[in-house]
């Protein structure tokens, strides 16, 4: 039989139709609500990836589990504000909030809470939806800038209050302004102090249909068309339509920047953005296709996926301009997008690693973002938001960040320009530095969280002098060679602990490694001497040799799983959740520690912990986390482990073996090519990993380099229970 060509273009479309028709649909397996309750503090609003707005609803309740505005526990709104935090530990951002009303009774209140049922609430990678008890169903969407609102009130009548001053927690408006600019449009801006100093947001609204009266709510200055003040608010009044749609664009400049934005906008429809933010996700999801035995993995690993993308988040406008904390206004001109929310001591851990393969187009942006906030503030950031450094947490972490991008070739960045900023931190005039140079170590009389400090410090130098290495500076890199071995002068021989020790060379006494003090006295910071005791993740063998030799330190890590699950003191961190023993997956510190058992030659031990811990800790529902998701770092956990490795090293370039989740996945490169990963079972029991291949070469059950998953190919991991 003889095929035309019109009859094989038939047959090619028919293919790939069928195709298109198997591909599973990825976004449909997030869950924005996993995590929202227990101490995850996540939102289940709507955004893109990593984009300015987080269009998601507030309670209205405080407290530190509605760090990001939300939790399920509470059933009220108060409001749907444009910027969220997802997953941290401190609180602050929910600026620019609106609410809808269906009648007056209660305007002029603070805070006004609307009852509402989780039965009549959905989420979705870029879409929100809750009908309240006030009749009022709201839908929300997002751009890269914009919050798309859709509101449905019960009657030809109904309101929206914008409010400036609305705060959660730490955050306190300092100034305020709504303005009417047309029977459409309104601008404003809020400014506030809290985690951030000197923030600001400026926005512009336009509405889909006229507005029929606003009333200003202030405590300052007021005319008919504008007021001002730190909790000026606004009643906005529509009638003849039951439906009021309304964009809202950002800017960190000025209203007529956020003006500009708004008019990029024009014409695009609710259901259009709605339509494209899915279509951003999905393209995100695509990039790790993985398939489980057990379904409900499917909705772990994706939903951990989607909250890779939450941070950090664009700060700057579209034509790269950004405003400081201190008022200056700049232009962005080593890239295309500046970033912010930088919560380096929890993601140089996992996140940072994981975009060196997802995010290799964004991630030379992020660091040059790094780089700015260096020329802005004269140190890389430790914690930056909104472009002021709240020094939160220990360590110079933007080092091991940066230092993995460059020794993995990402380019997009000044080299000579990063390693100048990477010694300028580690040669800072505060934070202990100085008295850690001097001494070796951070002594606890002159600084607080003294080991903790210790410990990160020499693996960040280990950074450096790796960086010094690459770029051939000889000298720089004997300097900070050596201080990385500073780690060593804590080390007790007796306890096996790394402990406090002042100036004088003494340990502190007396000493209990189950004491965990939160404050500033405290020796390790959100933790026990059990958890960070463990953080010499650049030299393992010299860590081994302080305890005797691999099979002691082996023995170490079998105590410290089989030690009381007890933290005493006066002034225990929430933060240290999620205990096997003394192991807290709930916190950073002891997210490297299982896989120390494969470097050490126990690819069992590490294989039976992790089975432990993605099974309790990682569930679905609202209480499926065991702790912050500290803007991805607890995500990019489970996606590691799902695929059967971790970074236990995040500068080294290996990624060392643990135990699969997946059944298979297919992970595309940043250079086009396809890895794909296929885990096979030798007999009923499967406890560990027996066997790997990379393109039919046998490797070690240890690791495997970042260059060689570049190459792409078939990774066959064999699983046997002997």
């Amino acid at each position: 039989m003889r095929i035309t060509n019109s009859a094989l273009v038939i047959l090619a479309s028919f293919f790939l139709l069928s195709c298109n028709e198997n591909k599973r649909k990825l976004t449909s397996l997030v869950d924005p609500f996993l995590g929202t309750g227990g101490h995850g503090h996540v939102y289940p609003g709507a955004t893109v990836p990593f984009g300015m707005v987080q269009l998601s609803p507030d309670n209205g309740d405080e407290g530190w589990d509605w760090c990001g505005g939300y939790h399920y526990s509470s059933n009220t709104i108060a409001g749907f504000s444009h910027t969220h935090l997802s997953g941290t530990g401190i609180g602050d951002w929910c600026d620019i909030s609106v609410l809808p009303l269906s009648d007056t009774n209660s305007i002029r209140e603070e805070k006004i809470k609307i009852p509402f049922s989780h039965s009549k609430e959905k989420a979705a990678p870029g879409y929100y939806q809750v009908t309240l008890d006030n009749g009022v169903k709201a839908e929300l969407t997002s751009s890269t800038r914009t919050g798309y609102h859709r509101y449905e009130f019960p009657n030809k009548e109904g309101w929206l209050r914008l409010d400036m001053g609305f705060r959660i927690n730490w955050d306190n408006p300092t100034a305020g302004m709504l303005e009417q600019v047309d029977d459409s449009t309104i601008v404003g801006y809020r400014f506030s102090t809290g985690w951030a100093k000197g923030q600001k947001v400026y926005f512009a609204a336009r509405t889909n249909q006229p507005i029929h009266g606003i009333q200003f709510i202030s405590d300052s200055i007021r005319t008919n068309r504008r007021a001002e003040g730190p909790q000026v608010k606004a009643l906005v009044h529509f009638t003849n339509s039951s439906l009021v749609e309304m964009r809202v664009s950002l800017s960190s400049v000025s209203t007529d920047k956020a003006l500009q934005e708004l008019q990029n906008e024009t014409g695009r429809s609710f259901e259009t953005v709605q339509n494209k933010a899915d279509e951003l996700w999905e393209a995100e999801l695509q990039k790790i296709d993985v398939i489980h035995e057990e379904e409900y993995r499917d909705t772990l690993f994706y939903t951990a996926l989607y909250r890779t993308c939450l941070a950090p988040v664009i700060h700057s406008d579209r034509n790269q301009q950004y405003q400081t904390h201190d008022n200056q206004i700049k232009t962005f001109k080593t890239g295309q997008d500046k970033y912010t929310i930088f919560s380096q001591w929890d993601v140089f851990r996992a996140l940072s690693p994981l975009f060196t393969i997802t995010q290799t187009k964004r991630l030379p942006d992020m660091i040059n973002s790094m780089l700015q906030l260096y020329e802005d503030n004269g140190l890389l950031p430790v914690w930056d938001i909104s472009t002021w450094e709240a020094n939160t947490m220990t360590g110079y972490h933007s080092i091991p960040i940066i230092a993995d991008a460059m020794l993995k070739g990402i380019q997009g960045f000044d080299y000579n320009k990063a390693f100048e900023a990477m010694k300028k931190s580690a040669n800072q005039q505060q934070r202990g530095t100085q008295e850690y140079i001097q001494y070796g170590y951070v002594p606890q009389d002159k600084h607080g969280w003294s080991v903790t400090m210790t410990l990160e410090y020499a693996y960040d130098d280990w950074c450096i002098a790796q960086v010094a290495k690459l770029l051939g500076k000889e000298n720089d890199y004997a300097i900070f060679i050596k201080r990385a071995s500073g780690y060593q002068y804590l080390f007790d021989n007796a306890s096996g602990f790394f402990r406090g020790k002042n100036s004088n060379g003494q340990f502190i006494e007396p000493f209990d490694p189950l004491h965990s003090e939160h404050g500033f006295e405290g020796q390790y910071i959100e933790g026990t001497a059990w958890q960070h005791s463990f953080f010499v993740p650049h030299d393992l063998e010299g860590f081994a040799k302080l305890h005797g030799g691999r099979e002691k330190l082996v023995a170490k890590l079998d105590d410290l799983f089989n030690a009381p699950s007890e933290l005493r003191g006066e002034n225990v961190s929430a933060d240290v959740t999620g205990l096997i023993g003394q192991y807290a997956h709930g916190n950073e510190p002891s997210h490297h520690i299982i896989y120390m058992y494969t470097a050490l030659g126990h690819p069992e031990k590490a294989a039976h912990w992790l089975r432990v811990v993605a099974d309790s800790m990682y569930k679905t529902g609202p209480n499926g986390l065991i702790g912050n998701d500290d803007c991805g770092q607890m995500s990019a956990w489970y996606i590691w482990t799902s695929l059967g490795m971790y970074p236990m090293n995040p500068a080294s370039g290996e990624y060392i073996f643990g135990f699969p989740l997946i059944r298979s996945a297919k992970i595309t490169l940043p250079n086009g090519k396809i890895l794909a990963i296929e885990v096979k079972k030798t007999n009923s029991k499967n406890t560990h990993i027996g066997k790997v291949n990379l393109n039919g070469e046998t490797l070690p059950i240890h690791g495997i380099r970042h260059e060689q998953l570049l190459q792409g190919g078939k990774l066959e991991i064999e699983l046997t229970g002997s």
